[in-house]
């Protein structure tokens, strides 16, 4: 039984006074109509119309089923207004995961501009490195750096980014500037406990992919700890450039083995599904992709 559809040929037939002036308002046959109030009446075990050959009236039944039912229309017409405006108009609060240093190097300016252009989104964000789970922790998009993306996630390329090697000149002038990545074995290498090689920095350089493995006294899951233990002279980081590009410009560090860098890196705003995509998860990807293309590079 179509409940929904049995309360609007109900509601119909009260409003018109007949089953025939109901059938015509709803473009259907007076016996589907009169099919859909019996269907209603059995279904509540009570009947709603007294039906005589000159007229209809409500039962007390019918009196009260009527008031509730144009309610709960009412209710839901408004239901699908807010839901059709929410997907046309960015509002509403935004859950969003991103990387701890990339939000704050590269995305805090950009998310002050979103909230100014889009006033009705509030925008609740986590800022770790960790890789959330968007449908069980309960977020509308993820901001994702990496070579490789895990499967099921619909993913926008907004940038691309690379790992460059260096240090402070202080450390640099103690212990000596490493050549090749094998030299890298004699150096104190501040390791990134969530990159995807680990211990193991991957390179590309003139002769194709390299693999080497380091060691040091520091190990971190956090990209800003180990700049600034770098800067400090504590060793040689292996970072993207919107972490340590300030400090490169500065002089506070120095890039090493320049012809070797990892891989190009993807950056991507990454949701569970394109299917019926908010107004504000995709007012936020469009800004996104539009300024990340517009700055300069880190």
């Amino acid at each position: 039984m179509d409940i929904l559809a049995s309360m609007k040929a109900f509601i119909a037939v009260v409003d018109a006074g007949s089953f025939a002036a109901a059938a015509e308002r709803m473009d259907m046959s007076r016996a589907m109509v009169s099919k859909y109030v019996a269907s209603l009446e059995d279904h509540l075990g009570t009947r709603l119309l007294n039906r005589t050959t000159r007229r209809l009236s409500l039962t007390e039944s019918g009196t009260a089923f009527y008031e509730r039912s144009v309610q709960i229309l009412a209710d839901l017409s408004e239901a699908e207004q807010v839901a059709g405006a929410m997907a046309a108009v960015p509002r509403g609060v935004l859950k969003i995961a991103m990387p701890l240093s990339f939000g704050q190097h590269r995305l805090g300016p950009l998310i002050a501009e979103y909230v100014q252009t889009y006033p009705q989104v509030k925008l609740d964000i986590a800022l770790s490195d960790r890789k959330v789970d968007l449908v069980d922790e309960g977020f509308d998009l993820a901001i994702r750096i990496g070579m490789t993306l895990e499967p099921g996630l619909i993913a926008r390329k907004l940038g691309d980014e690379r790992i460059i090697i260096c240090g402070a000149p202080s450390y640099l002038e103690r212990q000596g500037i490493p050549h090749t990545p094998k030299d890298l074995a004699s150096h104190a290498c501040l390791g990134y406990t969530l990159g995807q090689g680990g211990d193991e920095w991957r390179l590309e350089g003139p002769e194709g992919p390299v693999s080497v493995r380091c060691s040091g006294p520091i190990r971190a899951d956090n990209g800003d700890m180990l700049r600034l233990a770098a800067i400090s002279g504590a060793g040689l980081v292996f970072q993207p450039r919107f972490i340590v590009g300030d400090d490169l410009r500065a002089g506070r560090l120095q890039q090493v083995l320049e012809d070797y860098q990892s891989g190009e890196m993807g950056i991507y705003a990454v949701y569970s599904s394109r299917k019926h995509l908010s107004a504000k998860v995709r007012s936020f990807v469009d800004f996104l992709a539009e300024k990340l293309t517009d700055l300069p590079p880190a």
